[in-house]
């Protein structure tokens, strides 16, 4: 059943994400942004924690997964380092996630060719 919510969970976040592409025009950049400032302000404000407890890793790994993780890492901090957490804990705990975005790019753009899209 942990697999179903999961699933349901990721499957509603993905579908909320294509309709904006789809019906907004908003661009995909700006989605993931608003995706991820949204994780934060919503773990901040204590309401995605009991979707992060229902989906599981459905909640935890898409663009909001990400806002929320930053926003726990920052938490974490605060209560480890106090006011210097705010500006360190979001950055360690999403790191590998950083890193893995720059490695994945430069991978990317050394074995594509880019082009405008017009």
């Amino acid at each position: 059943m942990e697999y179903v919510r999961a699933f349901l969970t990721a499957g509603v976040i993905c579908a909320i994400s294509q309709v904006l592409i789809d019906r907004t025009k908003l661009t995909p950049g700006r989605i993931l942004v608003t995706f991820v400032v949204l994780g934060v302000i919503l773990t901040g404000i204590g309401v995605y924690e009991p979707v992060v407890k229902f989906g599981g890793t459905g909640a935890t790994v898409p663009l909001l997964g990400f806002g929320y993780t930053m926003a726990e890492g920052v938490k974490e901090a605060i209560a480890q380092r106090g006011f210097l957490g705010v500006f360190t804990g979001g950055l360690t705990a999403t790191a590998g996630g950083i890193a893995a975005a720059v490695v994945f790019s430069l991978i990317g753009a050394l074995i594509f060719k880019s082009r405008d899209r017009s």
